[in-house]
């Protein structure tokens, strides 16, 4: 979310929507330290049980009130199941995401890419809601996409690289801007908990590839 004036939700209720999206960030923190396969072993009955339970919302009139009444102010507006409108939940969109990238891509990828979609989305989502002044396309604002930008260098920054060399810099840079267009044009049909991993992901793998090929596959899996 980079919207420029958007009264689906409170910026309060946006705080605390942005608060739980930054636990995410234990995700590609915790797969640092563990192995692909043990982090799938996690992920993959995380990802059922909250996939299971968005789709009994969804379907069973009974369990959707029921969570419309505990959990609806946290729901965007086409996330309720409403007016004939079938759409997951960001959470379950976020555990999708990194349960693809963990098993398709690299560690050295994934822990980029994740954290890029926690951090700057997160950035994007209250800088633009707060600051937006200058619309971007339909519902964003330069602000907002500015903001993701930038936060997204600073992950880029700080991320594990496989030997710091100055490219990895730059493929991360790239992959951050991308991030940052792929927010931009993503909108209520795309979830971007989605589209943003997996598109900075692809570009950084294809960019391993053309520009880093000693590197290799087996490099890229750093730390297990």
């Amino acid at each position: 979310m980079n919207g420029l004036q958007s009264v689906e939700t409170s910026y309060g209720t946006e705080l605390i929507r942005k608060g739980i999206h930054m636990s995410s960030l234990a995700i590609p923190v915790v797969y640092y330290f563990i192995t692909r396969e043990t982090a799938l072993s996690i992920l993959v009955p995380l990802l059922l049980l909250f996939g299971v339970s968005d789709l009994a919302r969804i379907s069973i009139p009974a369990f959707g009130t029921f969570y419309e009444r505990w959990f609806g102010f946290l729901l965007r507006r086409h996330e309720r199941a409403e007016q004939g409108q079938k759409r997951l939940n960001g959470a379950t969109y976020v555990l999708l995401s990194a349960t693809l990238c963990v098993w398709l891509f690299p560690k050295m990828i994934v822990l980029t890419a994740f954290a890029i979609l926690i951090v700057s989305d997160t950035a994007a989502a209250l800088i633009g809601r707060k600051f937006g002044r200058h619309p971007l396309l339909q519902h964003k604002s330069v602000e907002g996409s500015t903001a993701f930008f930038v936060s997204a260098l600073i992950v880029v920054a700080f991320a594990p690289k496989v030997q710091y060399l100055s490219l990895e810099y730059v493929i991360g840079a790239v992959a951050a801007l991308v991030g940052a267009v792929v927010e931009a044009v993503s909108g209520e049909m795309v979830d971007d908990n989605l589209s943003i991993p997996l598109s900075i992901a692809l570009v950084m793998w294809g960019l391993y590839a053309l520009l880093l090929p000693s590197l290799g596959f087996v490099a890229l899996e750093g730390i297990r």
